[in-house]
């Protein structure tokens, strides 16, 4: 299996399955001496673990990442980091009943068609557990941007679950840690506390989407055209499993508005350029504004379900299958670290290039 990895001068690499002894991620291209400990990761992979509260799956995973290379005296030596998460609550019996029988909506067939071969323990590469080696790789990379870009921050959150929205009206930033879907809308929290817990006792589950926004973004970061960070966020998220749709700030509701009514006004504040609005979501051109970047992901519903569903077997008999085992009724909620840590690398990495490119003062200036 080959493209298990991204980014262009921070580079990414993930490895391992749902059920194996270990997953994890090689970070290449970190620069070197910048502090970093497990203790300096651990805490986005505590965002992340499975467990925490009865709207995720019960599997309890401590998701201790361990520091195996790259790392000496507690900063980075600028060789490859070795990142390596231990899987310790693995069930595999629960799959037993599925191993020749393919779930709807899920990857288990098209890992089938192309490979001939594929892991039916928790979905072995294509499970969400995959997650876990980028937001480790996240931390590293949240690290790097502290030093390079102290002003910089990720910030994710849900803004829908299921056909119910936050009201934006309500939009407090405290919120988002103070409730178990990261949401930013303490009213709706609640209303989708309720309506998880009365679709969890039917057997079902439902889709969410994901806003993440980082502040503080220098402008600059990105190119023209076959590097936009628009386009390189776009791919970052649209590859975290279950994803479907990602928009760049206003998205598809671009397309209901004029010209007049999507330009971002600009005039001269005391620190420089200043927006009207924010439309574009931080980026014009493929390059960072200045602005908050503002991207959004939907994340369909998960696809191992009780409620039994039509399917085929390996050998093309017809079959319902109903999914036993331990799954997020809601697999947006653990999606928000997930997509935090892929706007850290994508952000790190475009920092990397930009500084690559144009060295220190020779960008343009405006005023």
């Amino acid at each position: 299996m080959s493209f298990n990895s991204f980014g262009h001068l921070f580079r990414v690499m993930t490895w391992g399955e749902s059920h194996g002894p270990a997953l994890g991620a090689t970070v290449d291209g970190c620069p070197p001496g910048v502090p970093l400990s497990e203790a300096d990761i651990q805490p986005w992979m505590d965002a992340r673990k499975p467990g925490q509260n009865r709207f995720t799956t019960q599997r309890r995973e401590a998701d201790a990442v361990e520091i195996l290379s790259g790392v000496y005296e507690g900063r980075t030596t600028g060789t490859p980091i070795q990142l390596m998460i231990r899987n310790t609550d693995q069930r595999s019996k629960d799959y037993g009943e599925i191993a020749k029988t393919f779930r709807p909506g899920h990857a288990d067939i098209t890992y089938w068609q192309k490979y001939g071969i594929r892991d039916p323990r928790g979905g072995g590469r294509s499970s969400a557990r995959e997650t876990a080696a980028r937001v480790a790789a996240g931390g590293v990379a949240r690290q790097v941007l502290a030093a390079l870009a102290p002003g910089l921050s990720v910030t994710g959150y849900m803004v829908q679950m299921g056909p119910r929205l936050i009201d934006r009206a309500r939009f407090d930033w405290d919120a988002i840690a103070a409730n178990p879907f990261w949401c930013p809308d303490a009213e709706t929290a609640q209303l989708w506390a309720d309506d998880l817990d009365a679709l969890r006792k039917t057997g079902n589950s439902v889709g969410a989407v994901v806003e993440v926004v980082a502040r503080g973004v220098p402008a600059g970061l990105g190119a023209p055209i076959y590097a936009k960070l628009d386009s390189e966020l776009a791919s970052a998220m649209m590859s975290i499993n279950a994803v479907k749709g990602v928009e760049i700030g206003a998205g598809m509701a671009s397309a209901a508005l004029t010209g007049v009514e999507n330009a971002d006004e600009i005039r001269m504040g005391p620190n420089g350029p200043e927006y009207g609005s924010n439309h574009a979501g931080g980026v014009l051109g493929g390059i960072s504004t200045g602005q908050d970047v503002v991207v959004r992901f939907a994340v369909k519903p998960t696809s191992s379900i009780l409620t039994p569903r039509q399917s085929v077997t390996i050998d093309g008999q017809d079959t319902d299958v109903a999914t036993k085992g331990r799954h997020d009724p809601c697999v947006g909620i653990r999606a928000v670290p997930v997509g935090e840590a892929m706007m850290a690398c994508v952000l790190l990495d475009q920092l990397l290039l930009h500084r690559a490119q144009m060295g220190e003062g020779l960008r343009g200036s405006i005023g």
